[in-house]
């Protein structure tokens, strides 16, 4: 059972995303995971660290904390190019990388900044492409490929990862586009918030590919907080389904119902935006629930 910790990098500055991810590591947070967006979807005049810059700078400044981002945007870059970016970051973090990837399902932002990718059909397809150059540039050794959207002649990825195999998780839930390459290519299916009520129907379709749950969470401290919490997780993440609020012992409850599904990893988003005393606070009396409830 891990914990990872959701830090999609809008409007934070580069100390504050770095306060967070420490204190992550330190309070015993498995992973850290950012966005990949050239701005960021309805906000789009705030500031937005690019995602896997900011990720190789988090790793050289912690020692045992993972990065990944939910999820990298396949049409912003060449299969190649992300397969040298992700073996580079593998290598200066010691092995840290969790590669999160999906298909680019905001439309609008490809759109606006000229990415030409082409419909939901073609974009999925290209990925899975994108996911068959990864395991070749990722062996070390010469290859050629000819796809229908990617096409190399003697390519090679060195250095290769540290870890060897870099754990894959798509995420997203669609049954028709997203599924099946889930099914085919991934380490973990990480299901968001908005899927999670169709979890155990979903999960067939995931095939051998383990199970992540991403979630808002709401951590009220005591009733006095609840109605302000609950107002809080709302307003910041009502539109994305899936929100949890509730006291320790009641969100240990709900995740450990997950947990008991054959969940095996959550992505937690908390309402605060990840202040360390809330980070500290959910690892110390809500994640012991869950793992229990999962080990039972």
């Amino acid at each position: 059972m891990w914990f990872g910790l959701f830090l999609p990098q809008i409007a934070m500055s580069f100390d504050v995303i770095l306060e967070r991810a420490t204190a992550a590591e330190a309070a015993g947070f498995d992973s850290v995971w950012f966005m990949d967006h050239l701005a960021a979807p309805g906000a789009l005049e705030r500031d937005t660290l690019e995602g896997w810059t900011l990720a190789a700078a988090v790793a050289a400044r912690t020692s045992r904390i993972r990065v990944g981002h939910l999820v990298t945007c396949d049409p912003f870059r060449h299969p190649a190019v992300l397969a040298k970016m992700a073996a580079t970051l593998d290598v200066v973090s010691g092995g840290r990388l969790e590669l999160g990837l999906g298909w680019g399902s905001v439309e609008e932002e490809l759109t606006r900044f000229g990415v030409t990718a082409g419909p939901p059909s073609r974009r999925a397809a290209r990925l899975r492409e994108t996911l068959e150059v990864l395991d070749l540039m990722f062996s070390g050794e010469p290859f050629d490929y000819e796809g229908e959207h990617v096409r190399l002649a003697g390519a090679i990825g060195r250095p290769v990862p540290v870890q060897g195999h870099v754990p894959v998780h798509l995420g997203g839930a669609g049954p028709r586009l997203t599924m099946p390459l889930v099914r085919e290519h991934a380490d973990w299916w990480n299901c968001p918030s908005y899927g999670v009520e169709r979890l155990a129907a979903l999960r067939p379709l995931a095939g051998d590919a383990r199970v992540s749950v991403q979630h808002p969470i709401g951590l009220v401290a005591s009733e006095a907080d609840r109605d302000a919490v609950d107002a809080q997780t709302r307003r910041r993440f009502g539109s994305w389904g899936g929100t949890l609020v509730g006291t320790a012992s009641e969100l240990a409850d709900a995740l450990g119902a997950e947990a008991a599904q054959g969940v095996e990893g959550f992505v937690l988003q908390l309402s605060d935006f990840g202040t360390p005393a809330t980070i500290e606070r959910f690892m110390q009396t809500v994640a012991p629930g869950v793992r229990a409830a999962g080990g039972a």
